[in-house]
């Protein structure tokens, strides 16, 4: 790309933009479907196509991002699950940090098998602190990472640790309830986060409709994810960037 996903976000975000991001999991989506949801990408724009999963079942990420590239021009970033979660054909990759957790795997011993075959690829890397927050129900993030999600009601813990993940060096933060979440993050949550971070903030997990997404911008989400839910109401994915848009039209 002629500009870095890094880029693109903070020049978004400079101009007050808030974000959409559609999110893809090979794990449960083949490369047909991948390419049909492309294609409706094509037409809705969302900022990025996210691309990853907790589980892959199959090994189809490399032809799921293929048939993303041959459908759309949406920039495609890597939201890894596992050390094989890497493609030269996407745009970048969040490298992500599990530091809401304390399983060491997660926090650096996966990153640091990745990093030979990140480097190789060329791709953008974006360090990113990935915080699990609680949401009601048991999900397959919370399940394969074998940690503890943060409590919803505890946003003072959440707070604390964006905090230590940006004085750590990351250049991002991503609050995630997980695939299928019974709730998604709540908006106090996000706010509060938000209000002592400066780095671009991604939000996702059990947001299903368009006023969950709205709010979660209003709250201070920068960029807000969603993804299981367009297999089953594909028309979602224009509502919910319609109500992105419109907030974007109305921030003055």
């Amino acid at each position: 790309m002629e500009n870095k996903i890094s880029e693109l976000i903070a020049q978004k975000i400079s101009n007050r933009i808030k974000m959409f991001a559609v999110l893809v999991d090979p794990g449960n989506t083949n490369a047909e479907k991948a390419g049909q949801i492309a294609a409706m990408a094509q037409i809705t724009s969302p900022d990025f196509i996210l691309v990853g999963g907790s589980l892959l079942m199959a090994d189809n990420m490399e032809a799921c991002i293929a048939a993303i590239r041959n459908n759309c021009d949406i920039p495609i970033v890597i939201f890894p699950g596992s050390t094989m979660q890497v493609s030269s054909l996407a745009d970048a990759i969040l490298f992500l940090s599990l530091i809401s957790g304390r399983n060491a795997e997660m926090l650096i011993g996966n990153h640091v098998i990745a990093a030979p075959m990140l480097r190789n690829s060329g791709i953008e890397v974006i360090p990113t602190g990935y915080l699990l927050i609680e949401s009601g129900k048991l999900t397959s993030a919370h399940y394969m990472s074998n940690t503890t999600p943060i409590p919803r009601g505890k946003d003072d813990i959440a707070v604390c640790t964006a905090v230590a993940g940006e004085m750590l060096g990351l250049q991002a933060i991503y609050m995630d309830a997980g695939s299928g979440a019974e709730n998604p993050v709540t908006g106090s949550m996000i706010s509060n986060v938000k209000a002592n971070i400066s780095v671009p903030l991604f939000v996702g997990g059990g947001i299903r409709t368009p006023d969950r997404a709205a709010l979660a911008c209003e709250s201070g989400a920068d960029i807000v994810v969603a993804g299981n839910i367009f297999e089953k109401s594909p028309s979602l994915m224009k509502e919910m960037i319609s109500a992105i848009q419109t907030l974007n039209m109305n921030k003055g």
